[in-house]
């Protein structure tokens, strides 16, 4: 899978983090710095430039999860064998 700069950055941190939801701010403050705009609509499309490109090739699960008002958390391997819901 072929990712740019920042769509590496973002999938690592949720790779780090996998299985727990990680929030918008701490997302942008690993992805980009402490002065990015939390609230601006970047890390979304970021977020769907990343899913497109690992969802292609996990089978057509979704393995990034958003929860609302809380953030994002990536499915780690074994919950997705064990037929955990991927639609949130």
């Amino acid at each position: 899978i072929t990712l740019t700069t920042k769509e590496y950055a973002l999938l690592e941190y949720l790779v780090r983090n996998a299985g727990r939801v990680v929030g918008r701010a701490e997302l942008s403050e690993h992805v980009w710095d402490e002065n990015h705009d939390p609230f601006s609509n970047a890390l979304e499309v970021y977020i769907n430039r990343v899913r497109n490109k690992i969802d292609g090739h996990s089978g057509g699960r979704s393995m990034i999860h958003t929860h609302r008002g809380a953030g994002y958390r990536l499915a780690p391997e074994a919950a997705r064998r064990s037929g955990e819901s991927t639609a949130v």
